[in-house]
């Protein structure tokens, strides 16, 4: 298999993401197109480490955290740095679920519930590099039957394409060989003024959502989805993130800022849309969303710490980046009016995610 070997615009070392993990080589892949721009990636976690895009003056800014290396990765106290989510993204509640009559228990790893698949999701193994270009990588994973006690052979495809139209494109397929669950997303954290800025709250935002899940506060939906307008959930007109994320409203008070499932207005659940926009006022960078997935969940970073030690010694306090992770609704295997997130043998799940970079 051709692999492009090339430095970096982020300064990454492809020597710092070669290791033997689990039996398994790592690497870095950086994709580049017509533009300059760069992703990239590494096949642990099917994680997006640096994405290089261009900015009002046409400097090449870095609009996603991350780490310098392997080893940074496999300690980080953020294992989902641009990652892969899987089987399940978001949270199952308790940790237990019922297909067909037989009941699953999984691991429990946020509170009371599971997280992201488990212990060892998907953004904690090595992928296979099915094949690189210039501008486009595939990775496949297979997960075995019982893997952090979800059922079946799960047989998982990504797709990272850069486009001369500076959009990152992520396409995913998967097939099962027994009835499972799938709910896949990408947990990439945004920071349009450049990875290392102190804040998002300037960033301005426009979310194609008139309903939201509201949840308990262990992040578990409680009911059907709720209208946004009258409070800080509605992004349907451009708002600041930081405008309202320190109201005294519960669901804020609950995720410490907006951790929360934003329903995109469309006819049918599987349609590709427009999901909305993100926009820094210090570098004019502006990210436009699209994606097949009924979903999104906006995650404003409201954990970190500032402890952990990113690329180029960079620290990421709390709330110094967002995540728009496109996705099914969290724990929807227990609620069947929501989209359903059950795969059987002989259906294909396909669905894709689209970040387009301009500036204004």
């Amino acid at each position: 298999m051709f692999i492009p070997k090339r430095e970096s615009k982020s300064g990454l070392l492809q020597e710092a993401f070669a290791k033997n993990v689990d039996g398994k080589q790592t690497g870095l892949y950086v994709l580049t197109n017509s533009n300059g721009c760069e992703l990239a990636i590494t096949n642990y976690g099917a994680k997006i480490i640096a994405l290089i895009v261009p900015d009002r003056s046409e400097n090449f800014v870095d609009v996603v955290t991350g780490h310098d290396s392997i080893d940074d990765y496999l300690t980080s106290e953020e294992p989902y740095f641009g990652a892969v989510c899987g089987r399940t993204a978001n949270r199952i509640a308790k940790g237990k679920f019922t297909l067909d009559g037989k009941e699953y228990t999984l691991a429990i790893n946020n509170g009371p519930n599971n997280l992201h698949g488990g212990i060892k999701g998907f953004n904690a193994v090595v992928w296979d590099v099915l094949d690189i270009e210039n501008s486009r990588i595939r990775l496949h994973y297979l997960s075995p039957d019982g893997e952090e006690g979800f059922p079946g052979n799960l047989s998982v495809t990504v797709t990272y394409t850069l486009t001369d139209e500076n959009a990152v494109e992520i396409d995913y397929r998967a097939e099962t060989d027994q009835a499972t669950i799938l709910n896949l997303t990408n947990h990439s954290y945004f920071n349009l003024s450049g990875a290392g800025d102190p804040t998002i709250g300037d960033h301005l935002l426009r979310l194609m959502a008139d309903t939201y899940l509201p949840t308990d506060e262990t992040a578990i939906p409680y009911g059907k989805p709720e209208p946004v307008r009258g409070t800080p959930m509605d992004f349907t007109e451009v708002h600041t993130i930081g405008e309202r994320i320190n109201d005294d409203f519960q669901q804020l008070v609950f995720g410490n800022g907006y951790d929360h499932n934003f329903i995109l207005n469309k006819q049918h659940p599987d349609d590709y849309v427009y999901a909305g926009m993100l926009q820094s006022p210090k570098t004019g960078i502006v990210m436009e969303m699209y994606t097949s997935q009924p979903g999104v969940q906006m995650y404003t970073g409201n954990w970190m710490t500032g402890n952990l030690v990113g690329k180029k010694g960079q620290r990421y306090p709390a709330r110094s980046a967002v995540c728009f992770e496109t996705q099914h609704y969290p724990d929807s295997i227990h609620h069947p009016e929501y989209p359903s997130i059950i795969l059987r043998p002989g259906d294909i799940f396909e669905s894709k995610t689209t970040y387009k970079f301009l500036v204004k």
